[in-house]
């Protein structure tokens, strides 16, 4: 095989207000627990309803956009990329896989009308905004280009 493609891309609800950490280095650290829902009607007409609890994390100039703006309830959308990573505890590998937000391609947007906070307006292109003026690498065309295509 020439190539290959890990990408991920998600829209959901923040289940609780993102947590912050700065590493040692100084680099912002975003840790945040998405769900996404599915629904429909069983064979008996009853609404069934799964929902997907998704562990993402967040490097850089995105994870200051999560700090100000993301809170609980939020609806996000998401890019990123899968990784596995592996611990022991208790003498027992344990693993986990969680959708990393970083670097080329990456991209945060806030998709509420509101930051959570009962004002200022982070929905849509405004999320999209905050990422670029972030100065989020992969955080959407910063030249303007994403509003010129036709399609």
């Amino acid at each position: 095989m020439a190539g290959s493609l890990n990408s991920v891309q998600l829209i959901g609800h923040l289940g609780r207000d993102p947590e912050i950490r700065t590493t040692q280095s100084g680099n912002k650290v975003a840790n945040l627990r998405l769900a996404t829902s599915e629904s429909w009607k069983d064979k008996a007409g009853e609404r069934q309803e799964r929902t997907e609890w998704h562990t993402v994390v967040i490097w850089g100039p995105l994870a200051d956009v999560a700090e100000k703006y993301a809170r609980k309830g939020s609806r996000l959308y998401v890019r990123g990329q899968l990784r596995t990573r592996s611990w022991e505890k208790d003498g027992v590998e344990r693993y986990t896989t969680e959708v990393v937000v970083q670097g080329y391609g990456a991209e945060l947007i806030l998709l509420d009308g509101r930051n959570g906070s009962g004002g200022g307006s982070t929905g849509g292109g405004g999320g999209r905004q905050a990422a670029r003026d972030a100065g989020g690498e992969g955080s959407g065309s910063s030249d303007g280009w994403d509003d010129e295509i036709p399609f």
